[in-house]
């Protein structure tokens, strides 16, 4: 097996690691704020947002907070065990 042949494509956006980083850690994160750590603008997270989501490594919750639109962010089991085998071969990398 190659040194890269366990690195995930999908994870190769900054973005995207950005993203299934900050929802490894966290159980719902809100649009506001994956946007403002990664400091992003709102088409950019949403286009990797659909594509996370397509690939089932993420679950999207859209709801109404009032008359206000609230979206938020949550890893699936797919999707961390995806991520932990991209870092877990970049860790390898390294060595």
């Amino acid at each position: 097996m190659s040194l890269i042949e366990g690195l995930n494509k999908d994870f190769e956006s900054r973005v995207r690691l950005g993203i299934m980083s900050i929802l490894m850690v966290n159980e719902w994160v809100e649009f506001g704020e994956i946007k403002d750590l990664l400091n992003l603008t709102d088409g950019n997270l949403a286009s990797h947002s659909k594509t996370l989501e397509k690939k089932k490594y993420i679950e999207i919750k859209k709801e109404f907070v009032g008359k206000k639109p609230k979206t938020s962010y949550k890893a699936t089991k797919i999707g961390k065990e995806a991520f932990q085998k991209h870092i877990t071969a970049l860790e390898n990398l390294l060595k």
